[in-house]
């Protein structure tokens, strides 16, 4: 293991870090709050990149994926640890697990929250809390890696590593270009959906952490009743056309838009993505009209919702639990879904689906045709059995994942509902569940340790299982790189 590497990247994501918390700060200061909970922490992250750069200075030989796989997962952790102390700092998450457990879901883009309510909280820690789903979106490394020069061996493995999907790419020949190009996507998509809220006569500051929250796909809100507090249905239209947009492949814009080709469009997952968007908001809206004044209106709140869920977005404008069974079940199987690889968002994804569908179909026919060749592809390519495999062992570790928290969970005596769909919305990076913890509720009500199920589950589904397991797989941490 190359420690001093791994060293070195800690060090500039706290850098980073501490760059990042200038603009809370600066919140904090236009809306004469206490500064004194960012100094803090600003102090501290440059204290602690400070001991790391030490201990990393001078790294030699290059980057294996366990370096790269170690070093994400670690950053995740570290930036979670530094993170949450401008809520303790503050006062307004005086207990440091359950501060822990928001910002990781910040970062996570989960969206779950223990605060009861938010309107009285300070400015500037709300706009903290919002911007880590901006950071968190696209991946804490992939932005170090579009603004500070690291070499295309590093940027590989680290992009593995933290980018969502079965199947990795580059667009372009070195991967810090990649990240830039992602970046000014998501960026400029951000930067439209604010102007678009202020024409809808949304509040700056509203305006911008909404869009915090929906371009990360994360949820967390300014307003007690979240997008629901806005009553608006131009804003509710613009906000869940933004969560799909968000939870598209952003290869696919750059395919699009930079390169002027239509071959986005042929996605197969997108088209998937699509179908089943329109499916479940028409038959929801169709079972939950006898609560709504009009059909147009049934429609209005369950395409909200459904984009809401299916993004791993969670912001909400109707209380769901109060839907019938089918809708709430069918949210709940969107949840598990969740969006496109290559998105801000969470859940299993939908090329995944794709994936053990058409891998199904292959081996049924060929236990009829035995002797027939059955080729798995996705838009036209075929995929290696790796991928396939790969695609496997997620659904069963995911599945391992989810039984384990649920019974840990189930010690606390909470109704099923509850235990189940706390588990899933933290392992799917969704944020509200269901019964206690729906879009009225909030996880303050589970222990220490449950909270600490959670936010491992929150690390599990951003950084899909595999980059987390390495820190305690056999030898990793062992052996040492021979020099080239």
């Amino acid at each position: 293991m190359n420690y001093r590497i791994i060293s070195s990247i800690l060090s500039r994501i706290l850098a980073i870090e501490a760059g990042l918390l200038l603009l809370p700060l600066a919140v904090a200061g236009i809306y004469g709050e206490s500064a004194m909970p960012f100094l803090w922490t600003i102090g501290l992250c440059l204290a602690g990149a400070g001991v790391l750069l030490l201990m990393g200075r001078r790294p030699s030989g290059g980057m294996r994926p366990r370096e790269g796989f170690v070093s994400v997962t670690l950053s995740w952790v570290f930036i979670s640890l530094f993170g949450a102390l401008p809520f303790v700092f503050s006062g307004v998450i005086p207990n440091y697990i359950s501060a822990l457990f928001e910002i990781i879901s910040g970062f996570t883009t989960t969206g779950a929250s223990v605060l009861p309510e938010v309107e009285s909280v300070p400015k500037g820690i709300l706009f903290w809390r919002s911007f880590s789903h901006f950071v968190g979106g696209m991946g804490v490394l992939v932005f170090m890696m579009a603004i500070l020069p690291t070499d295309d061996e590093h940027s590989m493995h680290l992009l593995r590593a933290e980018v969502p999907g079965p199947v990795k790419g580059k667009l372009l020949p070195k991967m810090r270009n990649t990240a830039r190009a992602l970046y000014y996507i998501y960026m400029a998509m951000t930067a439209l959906e604010v102007i678009l809220l202020l024409c809808g006569g949304m509040g700056l500051f509203d305006a911008l952490t909404t869009a915090f929250g929906t371009a990360g796909t994360g949820g967390f809100g300014v307003r007690n009743a979240s997008i629901g507090a806005y009553n608006s249905a131009y804003v509710d239209v613009v906000v869940g056309v933004f969560m799909l947009l968000f939870g598209v492949n952003f290869n696919l814009y750059y395919i699009v838009l930079a390169k002027r080709s239509l071959k986005g469009f042929k996605s197969q997952e997108l088209w998937v993505y699509l179908l089943v968007v329109a499916a479940a908001t028409v038959t929801i809206a169709l079972n939950i009209v006898s609560q709504y004044q009009s059909f147009l209106q049934a429609m209005r709140y369950s395409f909200f919702q459904v984009s809401s869920i299916v993004t791993t977005t969670g912001f909400a404008t109707a209380d769901f639990n109060l839907w019938p069974s089918y809708s709430r079940a069918l949210l709940v199987l969107l949840m598990l879904m969740g969006a496109c690889a290559g998105s801000t968002g969470g859940g299993t994804k939908v090329a995944r689906l794709v994936i053990l569908g058409k891998a199904t179909w292959a081996e049924i026919h060929k236990l009829l045709s035995p002797r027939s060749v059955s080729r798995v592809t996705l838009d036209g390519e075929r995929l290696e059995e790796g991928a396939i495999r790969n695609t496997m062992i997620y659904y069963m570790l995911y599945t391992l994942f989810a039984l384990g928290s649920f019974l840990l969970l189930s010690l606390e005596g909470m109704d099923l509902e509850t235990t189940f769909t706390s588990v899933i919305s933290c392992l799917s990076n969704i944020g509200p569940g269901l019964s206690l913890v729906g879009p009225t509720g909030n996880f303050s009500i589970w222990s220490g340790p449950s909270k600490l199920v959670l936010s491992l589950c929150m690390l599990l589904g951003r950084l899909e299982i595999f980059p987390v397991l390495t820190l305690f797989a056999s030898g990793v941490w062992s052996g040492r790189r021979r020099g080239r």
